[in-house]
């Protein structure tokens, strides 16, 4: 079951919340769909599942990843903040998880952006596997600039994020394989 939360106190940078569960996209955004097959099997399932609802693949391929509680799986209204970059070049962004899925067949979560984050939109990580036991990992996005220097960057962005979206799922596939 999906579950998607409320608006709430920590309101989200744009109007769509939640879009990324659903089809069509919105209107006015960079799109992003990327899957990635994983691997074979329940075991390689429930392993991706957990490394991406417990953020051990972002943090594996290099991503800063902190929560209020340190760890454990995501849950609607979470708040995260993910950085890329060394030190005092790091950039960070706030994010609050809108939706999650623990199912039997699907385990994924998506984050949309709060203030200060450099870009406006939402993002999710999805874990399914198919009838036949192919397990594949996708991300869909849509996002806008939200700060000078994403503006300043204009298509260069989402080049980086497509890159992402493929070094994550690579790093996904090494995790649930046990490599």
């Amino acid at each position: 079951m999906t579950r998607l939360i409320s608006a709430g106190r920590d309101t989200v940078t744009y109007p769509d919340r939640g879009a990324t569960a659903r089809r069509p996209l919105p209107a006015g955004y960079n799109h992003l769909h990327h899957r990635t097959r994983i691997g074979q099997g329940r075991a390689v399932f429930e392993a991706a599942g957990t490394a991406v609802t417990s953020f051990r693949a972002h943090r594996a391929s290099g991503v800063h990843v902190r929560t209020p509680e340190g760890g454990g799986a995501v849950r609607p209204g979470l708040r995260v903040e993910v950085g890329i970059g060394p030190g005092p070049l790091r950039i960070t962004a706030p994010c609050q998880v809108i939706w999650t899925a623990y199912e039997p067949t699907r385990t994924g979560f998506a984050y949309g952006t709060l203030a200060g984050h450099p870009e406006c939109g939402e993002e999710s990580f999805l874990v399914e596997i198919d009838a036949d036991g192919a397990v594949w990992f996708t991300v869909t996005a849509f996002s806008r600039p939200d700060r000078w220097y994403t503006r300043l960057a204009g298509p260069v962005v989402p080049l980086l994020q497509h890159g992402y979206a493929r070094w994550l799922g690579r790093h996904l596939r090494a995790l649930a394989s046990g490599a």
